[in-house]
């Protein structure tokens, strides 16, 4: 029964993966079919983003207070009903209207994933290895996403983009009702509101600069602006958490360093991933003159190597250790990432392929460190905690395509191919350096120690299911 579960809190997480990039390729045809402009274009794709992102540590405390279950059954329907709706909008209103709802179904279904395996799964063992399965799902579907746009909007018409999502969300749905075990009572306390509301804040703030800034200025008003709200409104939530009877979560969890540290490789893990997707996207395309469907299936090699080596990383991990596996994981995507930034206008995909392929080994060395991250959770906090981690990945993967972007700009001279290529090149070199900050960041999170540490208290945290 546990294996169904896995497969509903899987499906869920595809869904949810699948959707952040299968649209891209569907675009421009929404964009004759809908007379669209550019601006109701990036808010098709920003819409559902800045909601997924901004409300996602309100749906980890959810699910914290009122059960993973519940929480993520919710999250299932909404986000499957808005795909629906989407696909029946014959408005751009309409259509980024249902996008947004589709973010919110997003953010409540996403943080009880990792809870429920953590549950579901009490064997160490068998939990890494569903944590992997539940990686390498997340792997394929990045991959599978755009050559499965461009097929469908090429073939079967725009709108098949957003039903793909309803039979999968159904089968979640389902399989979730049917197989995940029922919660475990729980105390319903306070919401935390302040919090909810500070962080929510802070974070559709911050993804609203971060994708918006290319086109407005990163200097404009709005987006200076938007920075500074950021700013103010996390310093509250600081205040507010620390201040709290029972807080949104425990500030104390940063105080470990293998939440702290380990965060933040995934942090750093997520910015190569969104990022080397994007570049190179545009790389194949501008450079080798793929379209949208051909680049998009050349990411599969890399996709697949990524879901076998997250399903063995475990093995990996009983040799070397947890540190120095997602330590040499990262090194290895960094070197991925610099053996792209030598390759001129006269390579072919043959010569793409060793280094994607090389990136996909080490994206799936780095399964440990969600299973590291989960295990230093106290009781209780699981929900938010594995919202920070999907907050984490949203944010550093918007940060991977938008600072990247920035750079690439600023060093592209002109519309050239020639110097498209350089600034190109450049910008790996930068996403290469960035990336590679994650190894010495696990080595030190991620070490062993002589004296186990001891989680941070969580007295005044609300119980959940279990994690």
């Amino acid at each position: 029964m546990k294996w169904w579960a896995l497969g509903a809190v899987t499906l869920g997480t595809f869904a949810t993966y699948l959707n952040n990039n299968v649209v891209n390729v569907a675009l421009p045809t929404i964009a004759r079919e809908l007379n669209l402009t550019i601006s109701g274009l990036e808010w098709i794709v920003s819409g559902y983003v800045l909601v997924f992102a901004g409300l996602m540590l309100a749906g980890g405390r959810l699910a914290d207070l009122y059960g993973q279950r519940r929480v993520f059954l919710i999250g299932t329907a909404i986000f499957t009903i808005a795909s629906l709706g989407a696909s029946f909008s014959t408005d751009g209103g309409v259509l980024i209207t249902m996008r947004a709802v589709q973010g919110l179904g997003a953010a409540l279904m996403t943080p009880p994933t990792l809870t429920l395996i953590s549950t579901i799964f009490q064997d160490p063992r068998e939990r890494g290895g569903a944590v992997g399965i539940w990686t390498a799902v997340g792997g394929l579907s990045m991959a599978f996403g755009p050559v499965t746009g461009g097929f469908i909007s090429e073939n079967l018409g725009w709108q098949w983009v957003f039903t793909l999502n309803v039979p999968i969300g159904v089968a979640a749905f389902a399989l979730g009702l049917w197989a995940v075990p029922a919660d475990a009572r729980t105390v319903r306390r306070s919401l935390d509101l302040p919090g909810v509301a500070a962080s929510t804040v802070a974070l559709v703030a911050l993804t609203f600069a971060l994708i918006e800034g290319a086109a407005m200025g990163w200097t404009s008003p709005a987006i200076l602006s938007a920075f500074g709200l950021t700013i103010l409104a996390a310093l509250a939530f600081v205040v507010i958490e620390s201040r709290s009877a029972e807080p949104m979560i425990d500030l104390s969890l940063f105080r470990s360093r293998v939440f702290s540290g380990g965060s933040a490789t995934m942090g750093l893990w997520s910015f190569g991933v969104f990022g080397i997707y994007f570049f190179s996207a545009l790389w194949l395309q501008n450079v080798l003159g793929m379209s949208p469907t051909e680049a998009g299936a050349s990411f599969i090699p890399m996709a697949i190597l990524m879901a076998v080596v997250s399903m063995l990383a475990t093995r990996v991990t009983g040799i070397l250790g947890n540190g120095p596996t997602v330590a040499l994981g990262i090194a290895l995507m960094a070197g991925g990432v610099f053996g792209l930034s030598v390759l001129g206008a006269d390579a072919g995909y043959l010569d793409v392929l060793p280094w994607f392929l090389l990136y996909g080994l080490g994206a799936g060395l780095l399964v440990p460190l969600t299973t590291m991250i989960l295990g230093a959770l106290p009781d209780g906090t699981a929900g938010v905690a594995s919202g920070v981690l999907n907050v984490s990945r949203e944010v550093f993967g918007l940060l991977g395509i938008t600072v990247l972007g920035a750079i690439l700009t600023g060093r592209q001279a002109s519309p050239a191919l020639p110097d498209f290529l350089e600034a190109y090149q450049f910008t790996l070199v930068i996403a290469a350096l960035i990336v590679a900050v994650g190894v010495p960041v696990a080595l030190w999170s991620l070490r062993k120690q002589r004296v186990v540490e001891e989680p941070p208290q969580a007295a005044t945290l609300v119980s959940s299911s279990a994690n």
